[in-house]
């Protein structure tokens, strides 16, 4: 007997619907899409058990005959495509496999009834068993009902994640797809509990509306046109980023999509104006003849091909910068985190070197107290910057700045760019040092020494602070709460979509809560409900540290950045920030001289 055999239509269709429907979401995304395409006004999707036990999608389309009926869970079936060149595709839908990969992994029954009919039909398929079409009651539209997502495919199954992740990943394509037609009406329900409702609105609102009010503050509109390729939509000032690139939403010609060309054009777009390791906030719709891209790549349909990825990119990233370019003209603000905080004083763990004594230099503070608060700091000269600070009488006062070999990194000289300080050392060496990123990592280390000690110290807030977030944020961050309490961030569920903070870490100083909670989330999204916190604690930190810190474009005292190159002598992993960026960098007398060709 031969070895090759061809499998079963039922093994097939089940092979098939792993490629398609992997999770609630992606059946969730392929059912409001056929809704959009059926011309719906109006969809509400709601979900039981995070879209495992239930999933249930209604809409007021065009609706579906009998005979339609029995076509529509037969594989490669479809109404949308007018040729079968694949070359102009207009629709969300166009390969027929959604519905008979859902009805090969799932009890799946739709109803439908087109709005000339005089009552509705239904049809069932459980497992890839397809029942007859049968009459039914039901209004114009259809209703889509998927139960015991993946009985018949246990192997699937059992890689899902917990009903509340599920809900979160089906919530945020809901939300896409929501963003990508905000001429419909979208109404989402989790386990009972709406989440979110738009009616049909103008884009503006419908991007206001889903991105939050503190993005819809500072949102930037985008409208260019450069032959047959236009953009449009908003983006948010650089006062406003994320953690990850969770909030950019990216629409090619009506199709929410996850494409590398468009993700990175934005990162480039934004690179010179927000620091590294934050994300913008987006929401762009890039209209492209249909000819001109290639959606066949994957069955998800998420993937794109460019026939012209080059021309692609420079429009993203032109239009975005000259969109940047009127805001921050605007006064728009422009650091990346908010305003920035006062530069807190906190009691950082000790870590001195053998055979080398404490440095007495005052903590970090804003505004240095006694009789070295406001010296005459010699920036005019380096020649004499370079001696041990003995010129002069207010110079004197900084006998204790004078470089020494028990100070690498030298004696601070100058401030450039409130943003980098210039020191020198012993040797003659050139320090430069980047503030932020070297703060980050003090407070990093004293967060992560009291965390060992057995529990960061909280500072109790004189009046709590309430911060709005969506639902998801809110249930990850209560889920934390225990481990946040041992981090110093004391916060409650406080009604639907708001945390109430009770206290924050101690050493973040006077560091806002919203944006802290917000980068949380985002950090915790990335976590299964099953991590514990002490597995990711470095990275959970590293967001905390980022928010507590000075920020780039800060003057400071001639005694706070002499105090910040003692503490960074004294801490472990200095060299680089939470996220791996150098702190410090070191020319040397032989560096100096190859520069200018010295050498």
């Amino acid at each position: 007997m031969s070895r090759i055999r061809l499998l079963s239509e039922s093994t097939v269709n089940r092979i098939a619907a792993g490629e398609v429907i992997e999770r609630p979401a992606a059946a969730t995304k392929e059912l409001v899409e056929n809704a959009l395409d059926a011309g719906a006004t109006r969809i509400v999707v709601c979900l039981d058990g995070g879209g495992i036990d239930r999933l249930e999608v209604t809409d007021n389309g065009i609706g579906m005959t009998a005979e339609e009926l029995g076509l529509c869970v037969l594989r490669h079936a479809t109404s949308k495509l007018t040729d079968e060149m694949l070359v102009r595709i207009t629709t969300l839908g166009f390969r027929g496999e959604a519905l008979p990969s859902i009805g090969a992994a799932a009890r799946l029954q739709i109803t439908s009834r087109t709005r000339d009919a005089d009552h509705a039909c239904v049809i069932s398929v459980e497992g890839g068993h397809v029942a007859a079409v049968a009459p039914a009651g039901g209004s114009a539209g259809t209703r889509v009902v998927v139960r015991d997502l993946f009985f018949a495919t246990p192997a699937r199954r059992k890689f899902l994640k917990s009903p509340r992740i599920e809900a979160e990943h089906a919530e945020a394509v809901v939300r896409r797809l929501a963003m990508s037609a905000p001429h419909v009406a979208f109404r989402l329900e989790l386990d009972g509990r709406v989440v979110f409702e738009a009616p049909v609105q103008e884009r503006a609102e419908r991007v206001a509306a889903l991105l939050g009010p503190e993005a819809a503050a500072v949102m930037l509109p985008v409208n260019e046109d450069r032959g047959d390729l236009r953009i449009s939509g908003y983006l948010c000032s650089p006062a406003v980023t994320r953690a990850t690139p969770v909030a950019q939403t990216l629409i090619v010609n009506g199709r929410p999509v996850a494409d590398p060309v468009l993700r990175t054009a934005v990162k480039v777009a934004y690179r010179d104006v927000i620091a590294f390791g934050r994300h913008a906030i987006v929401a762009l719709y890039l209209d492209v003849p249909p000819d001109e891209l290639d959606v066949n790549v994957h069955p998800a349909k998420t993937e794109l091909r460019f026939r012209d990825a080059a021309a692609i990119r420079s429009l993203v990233i032109g239009s975005l910068r000259r969109a940047l370019g009127v805001g921050t003209g605007q006064g728009m603000p422009i650091t990346g985190f908010g305003p920035s905080p006062s530069l807190p004083a906190p009691s950082f763990a000790s870590w001195h070197r053998p055979g080398r004594p404490s440095y007495p230099a005052p903590p970090l503070q804003l505004r240095p107290t006694g009789p070295i608060a406001t010296p005459d700091f010699p920036h005019g000269s380096l020649a004499e910057a370079q001696l041990p600070f003995m010129p002069g009488p207010s110079a004197r006062q900084f006998t204790a700045l004078a470089p020494s070999a028990d100070y690498p990194l030298g004696a601070p000289v100058a401030q450039v760019l409130d943003t980098y300080i210039i020191a020198v050392a012993a040797d003659g060496s050139l320090v430069l040092v980047d503030q932020h990123a070297a703060h980050e990592r003090l407070t990093h280390e004293a967060i992560r020494a009291q965390m060992l000690d057995g529990g960061v110290r909280s500072q109790p807030l004189l009046l709590p602070a309430v911060v709005d977030l969506p639902a998801g944020d809110v249930a990850r961050l209560v889920a934390r709460a225990d481990d946040l309490a041992r981090l110093g961030l004391e916060l409650e569920e406080f009604g639907a979509g708001a945390i109430l903070v009770r206290a924050l870490p101690a050493a973040l100083g006077t560091t806002e809560a919203g944006p802290l909670l917000r980068d949380l989330a985002d950090e915790f999204a990335d976590m299964d409900e099953e991590t514990v916190l002490s597995a990711r604690i470095d990275g959970v930190i590293a967001r905390m540290a980022c928010h507590g810190s000075i920020r780039a474009g800060r003057k400071l005292a001639p005694a706070e950045m002499s105090a910040l190159l003692r503490q960074m002598e004294d801490t472990p992993r200095a060299a680089t920030c939470s996220h791996g960026r150098p702190t410090v960098l070191k020319l040397s007398k032989a560096d100096i001289e190859t520069m200018f060709g010295r050498r």
